[in-house]
């Protein structure tokens, strides 16, 4: 490959990983694109757990052997078979010089200063039918973060130092990216992260309750959606001081993390003020309700507060039909100003009083002149 091409295609892998959308598509772009750089069969990023003491998989792309997923789950060496990345990378480092990458080949180490190393290196390639590898270590903000390794099949022209010098510049090239990945997804996870409780914010329940309700229509996944009022907080806050009402609120959203983790795969988030909600979908209208009962009786529990009003909605219950979120949410706010109203301990449920269910009245009907009732819409 000629320096034009090599310019191309760093320029490539760069390009590619800055339009990824989420930090597999980086993790993706990033493998392959060094695949293609390099003339390999195959590629892999991993990073250093140093909490673990492993190197895990983030991704394996390219002509994957039996048993190499992807995305694996959780597919990982412990770095004792790999020590170049605690021993000889820092060795190189503590020595003024820069980490570079190097080859390893089918028949064993290439004698220089990995010598002992590298055997289980040399196991893998023979196990998966790979003839050579060049590994190249990722280094982030300084310290080793993982690293970048490309292979080709057996009979394949094996891997030279100007090979390795390359693969250099790509793990260059892929830290950058990651860098930016891992500052996005910061940046997503403020945006869509309530400040105060850490919970989710009414941001991401839109987004996730609208990809929810599409699969609801499509293929008729039950959506709940579970509100909840934290009673007096206004007296806490009064009474107490702010700080002491914000950690009602920190409380009660743990007791809501807490109950939403007896449904699978539910989002627990604060809504703004003293308003919280779970939205569940898959799991039963009866399993969201007595999640709900749970949570009402925890927070009847808590030393501060007045318990909570909470109302369910949940196409798994006779509701009529749910088109929108903004529906479900008129729903579950109806049910929960009932609850209020009535001071109940218990949830209210949305359509569980027969035809004429009055919470699905309240929910459907105008305001009346001086009404100053409003349920939440987008």
């Amino acid at each position: 490959m000629g320096e034009d091409e090599r310019l191309r295609a760093v320029a490539g892998l760069a390009q590619g990983m800055a339009a990824a959308l989420g930090p597999r598509d980086a993790w993706r772009a990033a493998a392959q694109g060094a695949r293609r750089a390099l003339g390999g069969s195959f590629a892999a990023l991993s990073v250093w757990e140093r909490e673990r003491g492993r190197l895990r998989v983030l991704v394996n792309a390219g002509e994957r052997a039996v048993g190499e997923e992807e995305f694996p789950e959780d597919e990982a060496y412990p770095v004792h078979e790999f020590p170049e990345i605690t021993e000889f990378l820092h060795e190189r480092w503590g020595g003024g010089r820069e980490p570079r990458a190097w080859v390893e080949t089918a028949e064993g180490p290439g004698g220089d200063e990995r010598a002992g190393y590298c055997h289980q290196r040399v196991a893998a390639l023979r196990r998966r039918g790979r003839g050579c590898c060049v590994v190249a270590p990722v280094v982030l903000r300084g310290r080793a973060w993982g690293e970048l390794y490309v292979a080709r099949p057996v009979g394949a022209p094996v891997f030279d130092r100007g090979d390795a010098e390359f693969a250099t510049v790509l793990a260059a090239v892929v830290a950058a990216g990651v860098a930016q990945t891992e500052r996005l997804e910061e940046a997503r996870r403020l945006a869509f992260t309530d400040a105060l409780t850490g919970l989710a914010n009414r941001r991401a329940v839109d987004v996730r309750l609208d990809e929810a309700v599409r699969r609801h229509r499509a293929e008729g996944v039950v959506v709940s959606l579970v509100v909840c009022d934290v009673n007096g907080l206004k007296q806490v806050n009064d009474r107490h001081g702010h700080a002491v009402g914000d950690r009602l609120l920190e409380r009660f959203g743990s007791l809501l993390s807490l109950c939403g983790a007896m449904l699978p795969g539910a989002l627990a988030a604060r809504l703004g003020g003293d308003e919280f909600c779970l939205l569940s979908v898959g799991p039963s209208s009866d399993d969201v309700v007595r999640v709900a009962d749970e949570l009402c009786l925890r927070a009847g529990e808590l030393e501060l507060g007045d318990g909570v009003a909470c109302g369910v909605a949940s196409t798994g219950d006779p509701i009529g039909a749910v088109r929108s979120g903004r529906r479900l949410f008129r729903l579950a706010d109806a049910a929960q100003y009932r609850a209020k109203a009535a001071r109940a301990v218990k949830p209210v449920v949305a359509g569980r009083e027969g035809v004429d269910d009055p919470v699905v009245r309240l929910a459907d009907a105008a305001p009346a002149p001086g009404d100053r009732r409003r349920f939440r819409g987008r």
